[in-house]
């Protein structure tokens, strides 16, 4: 796929806009990183391969404290026959 277009000016930055089509194709989002290298006088762009974020244990159970207290303080709304309408 050929696309022409132009680099314009946006503050004291020179900007290419990259059309939805081929971010789409690409897979690519706005704030992906980029990066451009010259070849042969040729400008390439070469969209970042994206890392997946690694978590620490302690990171997956921050916030564990609050969540099991807020369990604590409606189990009594689990217990009983259901009063009304409700699915059981």
């Amino acid at each position: 796929m050929t696309v022409i277009t132009k680099i314009r000016r946006q503050g004291g930055a020179a900007v290419v806009t990259i059309p939805p089509a081929i971010l789409k194709t690409m897979e690519l989002q706005v704030g992906d990183q980029l990066s451009l290298e010259m070849h042969d006088g040729e400008l390439v762009v070469k969209p970042l391969k994206k890392t997946p974020r690694r978590y620490k244990l302690s990171e997956l159970l921050e916030g564990g404290e609050v969540v099991s207290s807020l369990n604590a303080d409606l189990a009594w709304a689990m217990e009983g026959d259901p009063v009304g309408h409700e699915i059981s």
